[in-house]
């Protein structure tokens, strides 16, 4: 099939996103439909779920690695690559941009619509010693699970829309940053009390420069890293000052 605006320079698959293309393994629809699945049953493992726990935490990473591993066998490395001084950088400049970015959302949204605390934020504040340990430390592994409830539904619709439907590449990557934040922000719907506007424009806009992280870097580990510093941060602050 021709792509209309395909870059000739990403003839080395690890200078492009793994995947999408055909590399640097394919991936039928069956499989995508497979690893789209995975996200869905692991989203639902953890908020369906009584309360959080390590065990469903874990869930949330395995099930997505599992899955991909099954479709795309000695693979895994397509997604998570070496990190480097540089991409340490990023990870410390993408969490500041999120920040920045969340917290102009936010104010906006919340003074025009309203806005709902995440049930976390109460639940931290009650927390001490091994309690609040193991908080930081499932929250750690929830958060990479988070990255691949995005990162695989992003390869995901790039893969449609570029070599199913015959779109530039650069016109699905745009479309695939988009709908991944747009998934990102509802599957947060139950941690807002449904509050359709917050999800949507501050988690969705915060999904965003996340993602946009993983577009720049093409490795799971910047837009985890970026994430990982930019809720710990925030979860630091409330320990210290509840």
């Amino acid at each position: 099939m021709e792509h209309s605006g395909r870059l000739k320079r990403f003839e080395d698959p690890n200078d492009d996103f793994p995947f999408y293309d055909g590399r640097p393994a394919a991936i039928a629809g069956r499989g995508w439909a497979l690893l789209v699945g995975a996200v869905v049953a692991a989203f639902l493992v953890l908020y369906l779920a009584p309360f959080p726990t390590l065990l469903n935490q874990v869930v949330t990473v395995a099930l997505p690695l599992a899955a991909l591993a099954y479709v795309a066998p000695g693979n895994l490395g397509a997604l998570f690559r070496r990190v480097r001084g540089r991409d340490l950088a990023l990870m410390v400049g993408f969490a500041l941009l999120n920040f920045a970015v969340s917290l102009t959302v936010a104010s906006v949204v919340s003074l025009v619509f309203g806005a709902d605390a995440n049930a976390v934020t109460a639940q931290l504040t009650q927390q001490t010693g091994s309690g609040l340990a193991l908080f930081f430390l499932g929250t750690g592994v929830q958060l990479l699970g988070e990255e691949l409830f995005t990162v695989l539904p992003f390869l995901a619709v790039a893969y449609i829309f570029y070599s199913r439907a015959g779109f530039s590449r650069g016109r699905s990557v745009l479309i695939a940053w988009l709908l991944s934040a747009l998934l990102f922000g509802l599957l947060h719907l139950p941690a807002y009390d449904w509050n359709l506007v917050q999800c949507v424009f501050v988690i969705g806009s915060a999904r965003l420069v996340l993602t946009l992280a993983y577009i720049k870097t093409k490795n799971l580990w910047v837009s985890y890293g970026a994430h990982l510093i930019n809720d710990f941060s925030v979860f630091v602050s409330i320990v210290l000052f509840s």
